[in-house]
């Protein structure tokens, strides 16, 4: 009589599952860490599961592009869009940076922005979320009487404070001086 061995069972994840998993390494190791057998590997599965959903790595790269500037667009347009005086609006948003940063969401964000210096998918996803948060912060600096062209300068200089700041010791520059940075830039005209 022969025994038949029991049927091992067969996991297949959707392809949100690898762009996490994606994620996850990006912020983790940057682009290069973002490999199908690495990924597989860490997902407890074997790389057919990934040719299911995408093509090549290629493709999962242009997947995860499209969540983050999709995700991120979502989250300006809400955040901007929050109740209350526009000055308040933009000290939340600082606030999101200077105080309770996203270290993974940074990384993130890093890892795509130096992607973007090569790569022309990244770059166009990259000037997405650059040109939505510029304008609807440019928006709220307009909201405090700054005329157009300066509100534009403005929503410019916040973003490139809170990301510049988020590079710089935290010893070197404390929380009260970032504090104080931010009022001034969002002080009325």
């Amino acid at each position: 009589m022969s025994r038949s061995r029991p049927k091992e069972k067969v996991v297949r994840l959707d392809a949100q599952a690898w762009i996490a998993a994606a994620f996850d390494a990006l912020a983790d190791g940057g682009i290069d860490a973002v490999r199908v057998e690495p990924l597989a590997k860490s997902l407890g599965i074997t790389k057919g599961s990934f040719y299911w959903h995408f093509a090549d790595r290629r493709a999962l790269i242009d997947a995860l592009l499209a969540v983050w500037a999709e995700g991120r667009i979502t989250a300006i347009r809400q955040q901007a869009a929050a109740p209350g005086e526009p000055a308040a609006v933009l000290r939340e948003l600082a606030d999101l940076y200077t105080h309770r940063a996203n270290v993974r969401g940074l990384a993130i964000e890093l890892a795509i922005r130096s992607l973007a210096r090569t790569d022309e998918s990244a770059a166009n996803a990259v000037r997405a979320v650059d040109r939505e948060r510029l304008q609807l912060v440019g928006k709220l600096f307009a909201g405090l009487d700054w005329p157009r062209g300066d509100a534009q300068a403005r929503a410019i200089l916040f973003y490139s404070y809170l990301f510049g700041q988020s590079l710089i010791d935290g010893d070197a520059v404390p929380a009260a001086a970032r504090d104080k940075a931010v009022r001034a830039l969002i002080a009325s005209p």
